[in-house]
């Protein structure tokens, strides 16, 4: 098997590189949780570069503006239209927020005013490794009043062909996970578990 790379996609308009830790608290837990090989260092690719096409799964994030430009726009809808799965994450917790305006339109503007949608709770996505019977689970942020001040008890997805080519959060699940792997021994339960369902679901 290939072993499993994190790929961050950079964007010219906003903050592309924001919760640093992140990408190897996840890695730690597919290897604590799942026999996947992996890539222990992050991949940064544009989002107008064919790299884009050599990652199975992709990360984008920010707390500001997301413009594309016009091959950009192309090239993510051809990334995803063929198989390709972004998983994107207002740092915000926002959904009134820039990043959360901005992104939405760029989905509007590549794939149709209505393609994103809810998904809902019983999705596979949150039943494929780990289960999450209530659907995508609460983030600090969310507890803490941080951003909009909601517990938003959803995710947003583009389904193409049946399966989920972009998924969408207000949760801040990046800031959520982003901490040293070594000191997930001192939560509760390892919050990064949710994560693991979304790699798997973009590789299955």
């Amino acid at each position: 098997m290939q072993p499993f790379f994190f790929t961050r996609l950079k964007y010219n308009s906003g903050n592309w590189d924001t919760d640093q830790r992140m990408p190897t608290n996840l890695l730690n837990s597919l290897v604590e949780y799942t026999t996947i090989p992996i890539e222990e260092q992050e991949k940064i690719v544009e989002v107008g570069s064919t790299e884009i096409f050599r990652s199975p799964f992709c990360y984008l994030s920010g707390h500001r503006l997301v413009a594309f430009s016009e091959s950009e726009r192309k090239n993510l809808k051809t990334y995803i239209q063929n198989g390709g799965f972004l998983f994107a994450d207002d740092c915000n917790h926002d959904i009134d927020g820039l990043f959360a305006k901005s992104f939405e339109e760029e989905m509007s503007e590549i794939f149709g005013k209505d393609a994103l949608q809810k998904i809902p709770n019983d999705h596979e996505i949150y039943n494929c490794f780990f289960k999450f019977e209530d659907g995508p689970p609460t983030t600090s942020f969310e507890l803490n009043g941080w951003g909009d001040d909601l517990v938003h008890d959803y995710l947003k997805a583009i389904i193409i062909n049946g399966r989920i080519g972009v998924l969408y959060s207000n949760k801040d699940y990046g800031c959520e996970w982003d901490y040293d792997f070594r000191n997930k021994r001192f939560l509760r339960e390892d919050n990064t578990k949710f994560g693991v369902n979304i790699i798997i679901y973009a590789l299955t």
